[in-house]
């Protein structure tokens, strides 16, 4: 059983067949029903669009005041980027670097990852270095703190409506629309974007080994061949790697020896695996939408 076609629950470590999920469906534990992925080849326009826009409002956010005072006379307004010069100038550098890395830092470097991989997904091709945005992305995301930020703005609002005047200006509208695309971004798992490019993979593989042509042929140039199309030397490299990789209870040594008959070396995965409960919002659902109905379909 090929270990990449494996998955392990994070919250109680079993370990499923990893089946390939189908518009909105998504695969839950058995034993303790936490959600193992979900399918995402129908999230990727929509979390694409969203990101997108996303994006194009955060720069509007960061590049408008948020609020503007009006004190007996005095106009006075405020922006992102103002009071974290503000801070640093009051000598409160930690603050302002924080303020920096939570608000502005991380957000917009999750949306640029998030980005630089979902458009070339979308077109079928991995784009270089995806795995280490993908790891990026998770280590950025717990990072970012708009809707701390945003509720705090909130509260100074109010606090400062009995002192004077205030007037929301534009980037204060962007960062609400702001969270609320974030939210919805944050709802995707990056994580099965991995799954999408492993299938990539597969289909490119899958369609180098068809257009082989001459090379599938039983007889060649160079003589002979064996299983598969490959010549006698290449079979018997074959065939003697298979028997240095066998099952624990094949024959593995020379004169068909197994040097570990009870897997006590090397016990390896079980060949039979149970498969996660598959559920399926778009199947008609029966008694209550329990586990027994059509909606959820173990595999």
């Amino acid at each position: 059983m090929a270990q990449d076609n494996l998955i392990a629950c994070h919250e109680c470590d079993a370990l499923y067949q990893k089946p390939r999920l189908l518009g909105r469906q998504s695969a839950r534990c058995t034993r303790c029903g936490a959600t193992l992925y979900n399918s995402a080849s129908s999230q990727l326009d929509r979390i694409c669009a969203i990101t997108v826009a996303a994006l194009v409002t955060f720069v509007i956010a960061q590049s408008f005041p948020i609020i503007e005072l009006d004190a007996n006379g005095i106009m006075s307004q405020s922006s992102l980027f103002g009071a974290l010069v503000v801070l640093w100038g009051e000598d409160m550098e930690v603050v302002a670097v924080m303020v920096f890395f939570a608000t502005i830092l991380c957000p917009l470097t999750e949306l640029v990852a998030l980005l630089y991989v979902l458009l070339p997904i979308r077109r079928g091709v991995i784009p270089p270095g995806f795995n280490l945005v993908l790891r990026t992305i998770q280590f950025v995301r717990p990072w970012g703190m708009l809707e701390v930020f945003m509720l705090g703005v909130l509260i100074t609002i109010v606090k400062m409506v009995s002192l004077a005047r205030v007037i929301p200006e534009t980037a204060l509208f962007a960062f609400g629309a702001l969270t609320l695309m974030i939210t919805v971004v944050l709802t995707f798992d990056a994580r099965t974007l991995w799954d999408v490019a492993d299938a990539l993979r597969a289909n490119g593989r899958a369609a180098r080994s068809g257009g082989a042509g001459p090379a599938d042929s039983g007889t060649g140039p160079g003589g002979p061949r064996g299983p598969g199309g490959l010549d006698g030397s290449a079979a018997h490299a074959l065939s003697r790697d298979a028997g240095a990789t066998s099952l624990p209870g094949q024959a593995t040594g020379p004169g068909g020896l197994d040097i570990d008959p009870e897997g006590a070396l090397d016990p390896g995965v079980p060949e039979t695996l149970a498969s996660p409960e598959i559920r399926d919002p778009a199947a008609p659902k029966e008694h209550g939408g329990n586990a027994s109905a059509p909606g959820w379909t173990p595999q």
